[in-house]
């Protein structure tokens, strides 16, 4: 079981080879195993994995199977092992070509033994492939080609014995029909992800489709050389519960965790894993570090600055709204079908509600007949002239063999996701510091004591769980998340600042000004070209302003020149970099404290790649930008000299919490086997959130700019677990049952207490 892991984005151009040269620093730094990007073969160029093509090889962009190989070997030299990334949902259809099974369904079509492989409505005609210009006369590009139809740079098989005549003809003659790429949200034949049409649904509840496309990965378990499976997405699957049983049948000892996106409060359901990937403990652990007390602050400076007061759950309901009937219409059209006895308008507009009113990603027995019933009352609230429809659909709905059930979770989900996390969350401008994936932006922060009691049930329910605090997946990242909570100890001084940068600097659309101006105090010192890389791909998920299948180029105009004169004029860059001066000592003990946390508590520890030191990445492909790998390796070769750092700009101070921690729980796992919340007391007891996991006391600061205005620490002790401890990251030994908090947080805003005996192997 692992201790720790480090997520590392394997890519081309950080190859397998490259991932392997970093064994020594991972094992150095104190992590168990190394956590990988999905390695199978996916479409050329692919910069993340998750596009797979073949699940028979290793990805040859990769180094192929020889360079895996490679990295077990290096691994296990170092005493370090492996979890790898694996993607059942869909696979990667942008270049047919690349892909045999889809290759060969595209030239047989239903006639294909792969046919079944892919979830396809073969009963509504020819398979559909959105690819064309938005042009009527699109086909008239067409051309054959080495026995191929092409269109541009795409390739396309011709079906046997349909090779004759003009391009159109032939085309014509296909199991597969191309039309315009508009027409992909509103019309397929394929269910795809959420609603990207180059990732095609694959149908792993078949235990042929399972086995072919899990073969390779199982092989690899089977001999010892992968220890965890990270299973993506698998609220997008028919029956999430059947697969991951065969899954865990499959491969009985590995580690293995789900991508599943919880609400606040939600349970994960009782399947046969480990636990999640740690959303579930990334919103409240970062909620701790946010003061609850500005929320009426905070409400009020965004309805200033927009005009409007935004409600959150009617903002939510009408993103959802538009995702399932514009985004997701192809998906909506088809479960429609499945309720012939219904005017076909009618069921659309009733299962576009229930998902929009739909309280989770997808409902799961036994709680699903409880998400449904409050689906269903909203939507009925909303759309009381629909009454009749949405109770026919309920019914069928509340029955696990009707295929419309099995379905609509498989929609809800994906409205969930491009909704909420996709749409929303570029929307809600108050605070964005919440606007995270498994997050609340409703939901202002959170207290010690509801911290500490979700803490305690994860100890007890999931204790082998990941937790995180940076993902590919994450909005920004989590040392820009923990200078942004600085925001809310301060929410009349940034109302100050970012209402007259709003006026020096107006946009059309004052929600996405708000949350500009926010993402770039959080992110600065940041490069121009990622600022505007950023806001261009944040203003188009919005969808307000301008948007992916629309842009508006005046505004996306405006919007770039908002943030040239940030670089370009020098009062406003000089006040903005005065601002984020100010904020930026108390953001980096929140980002030291938050990190702590994480990597003590309950759970198992995931280290982002790069983010042992300071990092202010955003939204992907932002957060998979290289790394300097050379620099953290001098880094801590300095820590294990003995340098004690300051809490300065080389981030050395978050590497020394990061290692340390890391070394404690690898090398004294016996100090890591409970949860106790430890309170301190005194005047300044609120601002310590201390707990004892059976022998390693974690004690970080919270809310400093408050804490400082109030005096300090003052006469504020905390218990301690052991009669003499010492600060794993200090050195420094307390005894005698309590110790001052002036005096155990005097250099660093955490500390990590341990009884004496276990700080000389870990530091």
């Amino acid at each position: 079981m692992p201790r720790a892991t480090y997520r590392v984005q394997v890519r081309p151009g950080f190859d397998l080879d490259t991932t392997a040269g970093l064994a020594d620093y991972l094992a150095d730094l104190g992590v168990t195993h190394l956590y990988s990007a999905p390695l199978l073969t996916a479409s050329p160029g692919s910069q993340h994995g998750y596009d797979v093509v073949d699940h028979r090889a290793v990805n040859p962009e990769l180094g192929g199977e020889a360079a895996r190989v490679r990295l077990v070997r290096a691994l296990r030299a170092a005493g370090l092992g492996l979890v790898v990334d694996i993607v059942p949902n869909h696979a990667g259809v942008a270049r047919p070509a690349a892909n045999p099974a889809w290759w060969d369904v595209l030239r047989r079509g239903r006639a294909s033994a792969y046919a079944g492989w892919f979830d396809i409505d073969w009963d509504r005609g020819r398979l559909l492939l959105p690819v064309l210009a938005d042009d009527p006369d699109a086909l008239a590009d067409l051309k054959i080609v080495d026995g191929e139809l092409r269109y541009h740079e795409h390739r396309y098989p011709i079906a046997d014995g349909t090779g004759d005549g003009t391009p159109r003809e032939v085309h014509d003659r296909q199991p597969y029909e191309l039309v315009s790429w508009r027409r992909g949200d509103r019309e397929l034949t394929y269910r795809r992800f959420f609603a990207v049409s180059d990732l095609a649904g694959l149908r792993v509840e078949d235990p042929e489709v399972f086995a072919a496309t899990h073969a390779e990965i199982l092989r690899w378990v089977a001999a010892g050389e992968v220890d965890g499976i990270r299973v993506d997405h698998p609220d997008g699957l028919r029956d999430p519960a059947g697969y991951l049983a065969a899954l865990r049948a499959a491969a009985p000892d590995a580690w293995l965790l789900v991508e599943k996106i919880l609400e606040y409060g939600e349970e994960l359901p009782d399947w046969p894993v480990d636990g999640t990937t740690g959303y579930d403990a990334l919103a409240p652990v970062s909620g701790l570090f946010v003061d609850a007390s500005a929320e009426a602050d905070l409400t009020a400076l965004d309805t200033r600055l927009t005009g409007h007061r935004t409600s959150w759950p009617d903002l939510i309901h009408d993103t959802k709204l538009e995702a399932a009937t514009r985004l997701l219409a192809a998906e909506l059209t088809r479960l429609a079908a499945l309720a012939p006895e219904l005017p076909p308008e009618q069921a659309r507009a009733a299962l576009a509600e229930l998902a929009a009113c739909f309280p989770v990603y997808r409902g799961y027995p036994p709680e699903g007949a409880r998400h449904l019933a409050v689906a269903r009352a909203e939507a009925g609230r909303r759309r009381p002239d629909l009454a009749a429809t949405l109770d026919a659909l309920t019914r069928r709905l509340g029955d696990p063999d009707d295929e419309l059930a099995r379905r609509f979770p498989q929609l809800s989900g994906a409205v969930m996701a491009k909704g909420v996390e996709d749409t929303a969350y570029y929307r809600w401008s108050r605070f964005v510091a919440l606007n995270e994936v498994g997050g609340s932006p409703a939901h202002f922060g959170t207290p010690p004591a509801e911290f500490h009691r979700l803490t305690a049930a994860r100890q007890a329910r999931w204790p082998a769980g990941m937790t995180a605090l940076s993902t590919h997946d994450t909005k920004r990242g989590e040392d820009v998340r923990a200078r942004l909570a600085v925001l809310s100890e301060l929410p009349e001084r940034w109302a100050e600042r970012v209402t007259r940068w709003t006026a020096l600097a107006p946009l059309p659309d004052p929600a996405f000004a708000h949350l500009l101006w926010q993402t770039a105090v959080g992110a600065w010192p940041i490069e121009r070209e990622r600022l505007h890389a950023y806001a261009e791909k944040a203003a188009r998920e919005a969808s307000v302003a301008t948007s992916w299948a629309d842009p508006d180029a005046a505004f996306e105009q405006a919007m770039h020149a908002v943030i040239d004169r940030m670089y370009d004029d020098p009062e406003l860059r000089a006040e903005l970099t005065e601002f984020v001066a100010e904020i930026t000592p108390a953001g980096r003990a929140n980002s030291l404290g938050q990190k702590l946390v994480q990597l003590a508590m309950p759970g198992v520890p995931d280290v982002y790649q790069g983010t042992e030191l300071w990092e202010n990445s955003l939204v992907d492909p932002d957060n998979r930008r290289p790394v300097d790998f050379a620099v953290r390796r001098e880094l801590l070769a300095d820590l294990d000299a003995g340098r004690l750092p300051a809490v300065d700009d080389s981030g050395a101070a978050k590497l020394l919490v990061v290692s340390r921690t890391l070394r404690l729980r690898r090398d004294h796992p016996e100090l890591f086997t409970g949860y106790r919340p430890v309170p301190a007391h005194g005047p300044a007891a609120a601002h310590a959130v201390a707990f004892d996991r059976g022998g390693a006391l974690a004690v970080a600061t919270r809310l400093p700019v408050r804490l400082a205005r109030d005096g300090g620490w003052r006469d504020t002790t905390l218990p301690l677990p052991v009669h003499q401890a010492t600060d794993l990251f200090t050195g420094r030994v307390y005894s005698g049952g309590e110790a001052l908090l002036a005096d155990v947080l005097a250099t660093y805003p955490v500390a990590l207490l341990t009884p004496a005996e276990s700080v000389e192997a870990t530091s």
